[in-house]
């Protein structure tokens, strides 16, 4: 490792030692007012990573953008890596840690999956405060007359049993006991207003306009009415300042917040990205998932509040996604087989075209594992150059670090330099919010058409009449397939998208259309990755 004390990285970025907080030697947080020192120097480019849709383990899309970060920063460009931070559920639960792996990893990698900074505990803690302030002034009397409450409680922990609960069983007041449910601290609205805020006046102002719930005569009520929002605030004032870490090649990093894109937007913070614009040359960055749910809403949702300009995407794929998008078992995907993966390539000439509609020609990474096999990958390469017309790369840097993604870096320089585009969105702000699901669905999904629930009928009504209906949207939908139905792999075929249950996050400035059967508090597998975690030789092991 060539990892550095925190100061060094700071350095390199030419922050002053008043510009940050130190958390030890290989932690820092960046002050807001940072910001405010580098506001006249011109941005640098920004590089979005994205992928097809993955297999249930991932394809590597942030071993890739940490590896491309450490190839430009070899190369001589001056890059910062922008990344989301780890949620605790999936590290103990499926996927393991998300920090990289191999010679593309973050430092210190134990840290950033586990507590880090305290980031999502405050989160948590803000949000379940607010849902206590809830409560306890219904059984004060209830001054507002809240009856429909929407803001229920969060954690940080995959815990299926919690998805729907009764509350206040001890108590005998009117309106308890009552049914609730938990949420995993990523889909908290507050998550997303840490991800979305601009400055201090602005993240109060959207956690004001949280809709906690409606009163006796339909009427929306409001955090702000609540008087809360300043505690809230306080509880957040750390959480909101991006982390500072850095690569195994001390190549500088921000770290911050974490919303899931299966079940919320799926990206970074917006003042982290905003930081990193004004501190280097490049930056890299990726969204949640693939291009249909990351992606588009960082292009729908992100870059329209931040005014952000991509100069290049890249496309992350694998053999094995691709022969699990091609009807092979998971069990057997890392086994050569040419008629599996030919039967796939449809699901990345999807993602190819998707990206294509926002205005970018993406340049399509190659993520090499170690059970590849060389007909397989010239095949896809061929593919992609012959039949996609893409500029493609085959990427190494798990095992080679920077020397693996050297090619790949040389692509993206090509499509920065050439790129003409500044991008677009798929929909105007003051479209239906009909109209706006049916875009995202058509054109990204590949939908036949969208079909509703009674519940999301009413609720779109409901909506438009309190005049929400303006919103961007942030569709809640698996990441496992183009549909709602994680079982229909590839790219189906006249089929409807089916929206169960409208939600709105009037703070953070977005509605959600939850789709077919996906929960926002996911459950832990039958052997979670947690039981491979043990002692050994003075660490823990089995995690990282």
């Amino acid at each position: 490792m060539k990892t550095k004390q925190i100061s060094e990285i700071a350095k390199k970025l030419k922050l002053k030692r008043e510009d940050y907080l130190p958390y030890g030697d290989y932690k820092a947080k960046i002050k807001l007012s940072a910001l405010d020192r580098f506001r006249a120097k011109k941005d640098g480019k920004l590089i979005f990573v994205t992928s097809i849709n993955p297999t249930p383990s991932g394809e590597g899309k942030t071993t890739t953008s940490i590896g491309l970060t450490q190839s430009l920063n070899a190369m001589g460009k001056k890059t910062l890596l922008c990344l989301r931070q780890p949620s605790l559920g999936p590290v103990f639960g499926r996927k393991g840690g998300a920090a990289g792996g191999g010679k593309a990893a973050l430092y210190p990698f134990s840290d950033i999956n586990l507590h880090f900074t305290g980031d999502f505990h405050a989160i948590s803690i803000a949000h379940n405060m607010l849902a206590a302030v809830v409560d306890n002034h219904i059984y004060w009397g209830n001054r507002l007359k809240i009856k429909d409450i929407l803001w229920e409680r969060v954690i940080d922990i995959n815990d299926r049993t919690l998805r729907s609960i009764k509350i206040g069983r001890c108590l005998s007041r009117k309106d308890y006991p009552r049914d609730s449910s938990f949420k995993i601290t990523s889909v908290s609205e507050l998550m997303a207003i840490l991800a979305l805020f601009q400055n201090r006046l602005d993240i109060e102002k959207m956690i004001g306009n949280i809709l906690i719930g409606y009163n006796n005569w339909d009427e929306p009520v409001y955090a702000k009415e609540l008087n809360v929002v300043p505690a809230i605030s306080l509880l957040l004032k750390d959480a909101m300042m991006p982390n500072l870490v850095q690569t195994l090649n001390a190549d500088p990093v921000l770290v911050h917040t974490g919303p899931f894109a299966n079940i919320a937007h799926g990206n970074s913070s917006l003042v982290a990205t905003k930081m990193a614009l004004k501190l280097s040359d490049f930056v890299v960055t990726e969204g949640g998932f693939g291009s249909d749910l990351g992606f588009e809403k960082f292009i729908n949702i992100v870059a329209r509040k931040g005014g952000f300009k991509i100069s290049a995407v890249v496309l992350v794929v694998s053999l094995r996604a691709l022969k699990y998008h091609g009807g092979i078992k998971l069990s057997a995907v890392e086994s050569e087989n040419m008629a599996g993966l030919k039967k796939g390539l449809p699901n990345l000439k999807h993602h190819f075209e998707t990206i294509g509609k926002f205005g970018f020609d993406a340049v399509i990474c190659i993520n090499r594992f170690n059970s590849d096999t060389e007909p397989e990958i010239e095949y896809l390469k061929n593919y992609c150059s012959d039949v996609l017309g893409a500029r493609c790369s085959v990427s190494e840097v798990y095992n080679k670090g920077s020397r693996g993604g050297y090619d790949l870096a040389e692509q993206v320089i090509d499509a920065v330099n050439s790129n003409d585009s500044a991008g677009k969105a798929l929909y105007k702000s003051d479209e239906s919010i009909k109209n706006k699901i049916g875009r995202i669905a058509k054109e990204v999904y590949g939908a036949a058409g969208v079909e509703y629930s009674p519940e999301a009928e009413i609720k779109i009504r409901k909506l438009k009449k309190l005049n929400l209906d303006k919103l961007p949207i942030n569709i809640a939908k698996t990441q496992f397939s183009l549909t709602h139905d994680p079982k229909r792999k590839g790219v189906p075929e006249n089929w409807r998208l089916f929206i169960k249950d409208i939600l709105i996050a009037s703070g953070a400035g977005f509605i959600i259309p939850v789709t077919g059967e996906m929960l926002l508090l996911p459950g832990l597998p039958q052997h979670p990755v947690l039981e491979e975690i043990s002692f050994s030789k003075g660490e823990y092991v089995g995690l990282f």
